[in-house]
């Protein structure tokens, strides 16, 4: 049973509550804070491009390879669900490489796709694939972290756009295809990520040509339509967030180096700022980062960039990597808003913000993609952070959620002497912050969960002890 000190969930203090991430209650790690991290890490794959890669393999009709794949939660649960439907996923000779022969794609029983419902939101995007291969698909209960309702109406109406059935039953959602799936113009009411992701795994073997407006743009998206190109997709990204997909009979496998995790780079940047440290991040490449970078250079952090160097004339190259520090002057407090790419990321938001509770001032933000998202500083709060939260829109960026009953401000004070808590994690990026926070605070805390952790933070244990931190399972 957790002390009535823990924090975290919206549940009574004495029962774990991540509501909607299962926690673990026996997951606890104790942190003894107060130590800056000095060291060296390195970032794989891109999570939010992995898992979408390896859904993807389900389309061709010959094997596809895809290398640096992290070992995370979310990795496990697609590759669960692929075998279950009689993909045969193994391990290449490389550290971190995955094979996925898809040659005898079947069907998969409700109960067995049931057993991962919960654990993921990534089910839906196993939906355009099915009907292609297979001429249906099931859709159980979603799962995810509880950061806003991230509902999947837009998945469902593209979905039927494109041709589909879709019934509504007790245990999920069936899906067929009676006259195939057809190309069809469609227009997102907000640049959705996974909506994009669906549309484009949807539309690349769809009869016609499809067109969307209002896409999602964001690295890992461009990284998917260069997958997708390799198996033979004809995909072209025009301006003002508009693809255009043509429809193809049949598509291949493909050999693909997935983009390095800019979230969890700049997650370690973050802990590098907040507890006075400093971290090299091996794999870490400035293009998708310039935005952090803006920031995290404005808050008074201090970084330095390593370009790839690949071999040549016999010289074994170099990875890329970028150095975080913190330079040992005051930081200073920002006004940032979160947006869709270009903008700064809301994955960005949470760890930074911990680094914020440091800087003099007042800092702002105000959370424009996910409504509920600023409920992890209640934890920080209870740690000695001075941050009040708002519905009112803190900012200048059109935002969705000005006139509803959302507190998607924040505005943080500081600088605050952080000490020693027991914290319950609610979910994976708000996890990391609250990590952070221990990291940086005086004392021992106790951080329960933390296994949602390992969803998207490879090994991140084992990174804490490469890096000089004073943490270890109870």
């Amino acid at each position: 049973m957790l002390p009535r000190a823990a924090i975290g969930g919206s549940a009574p203090r004495d029962k774990p509550s991540g509501g909607g991430c299962a926690l673990t209650v026996n997951d606890v790690l104790t942190v003894h804070g107060g130590t800056p991290l000095h060291g060296r890490i390195r970032v794989r794959g891109a999570k939010n491009l992995v898992s979408k890669a390896m859904v993807a393999a389900l389309l061709g009709d010959a094997p596809s390879r895809l290398y640096d794949v992290p070992r995370i939660r979310d990795v496990e649960v697609v590759r669960g669900l692929l075998e279950l439907h009689g993909v045969r996923v193994t391990d290449g000779t490389e550290d971190g490489e995955l094979v996925f022969d898809p040659a005898n794609v079947e069907s998969a029983t409700t109960d067995e796709i049931n057993v991962h419902a919960g654990s993921s939101r990534i089910p839906i995007l196993l939906c355009g694939p099915l009907l292609h291969r297979l001429g249906h698909a099931f859709i159980p209960d979603l799962g995810g972290c509880h950061i806003g309702p991230r509902p999947i109406d837009f998945h469902i109406q593209a979905l039927r756009q494109f041709g589909a059935v879709v019934d509504k039953g007790p245990d999920g959602m069936h899906l067929t295809a009676p006259t195939g799936l057809h190309g069809t113009k469609l227009e997102l009411p907000y640049p959705s990520v996974g909506a994009t992701e669906q549309v484009l795994l949807t539309a690349v073997m769809a009869e016609g040509v499809t067109e969307l407006r209002n896409a999602a743009v964001e690295p890992e998206i461009i990284d998917l339509i260069c997958v997708l190109q390799k198996m033979g997709a004809i995909i072209k990204v025009h301006t003002d967030r508009v693809i255009e997909i043509q429809g193809v009979p049949r598509l291949g496998g493909y050999t693909h180096r997935p983009i390095p995790d800019r979230i969890e780079a700049a997650s370690w940047a973050a802990a590098a700022l907040a507890t006075g440290g400093d971290i090299e991040v091996l794999g870490a490449e400035q293009v998708d980062m310039m935005t952090f970078l803006n920031v995290f250079r404005s808050v008074g952090g201090a970084y330095e960039v390593t370009d790839m160097r690949p071999p040549r004339n016999g010289s074994p190259g170099q990875e890329g990597k970028i150095r975080f520090w913190h330079p040992g002057d005051e930081l200073k407090a920002v006004a940032l808003e979160t947006d869709v790419h270009p903008g700064f990321m809301t994955d960005w938001q949470q760890p930074l913000v911990v680094a914020l509770t440091q800087a003099r001032g007042l800092s702002i933000v105000h959370e424009t993609v996910y409504e509920q998202r600023l409920g992890y500083t209640q934890a920080l709060n209870s740690m000695g952070a001075t941050i009040q939260v708002y519905r009112d829109c803190l900012g200048g960026t059109p935002c969705r959620f000005g006139r509803r009953d959302f507190k998607h401000s924040a505005v943080i004070a500081g600088p605050s002497k952080l000490h020693a808590a027991d914290l319950v994690i609610p979910d994976l990026r708000a996890g990391f912050s609250h990590l952070i926070a221990a990291l940086a605070a005086e004392g021992t805390s106790r951080v329960y969960g933390v296994d949602l952790i390992d969803r998207g933070y490879e090994d991140f244990e084992a990174k804490l002890a490469a890096l000089g931190a004073h943490a270890e399972r109870a």
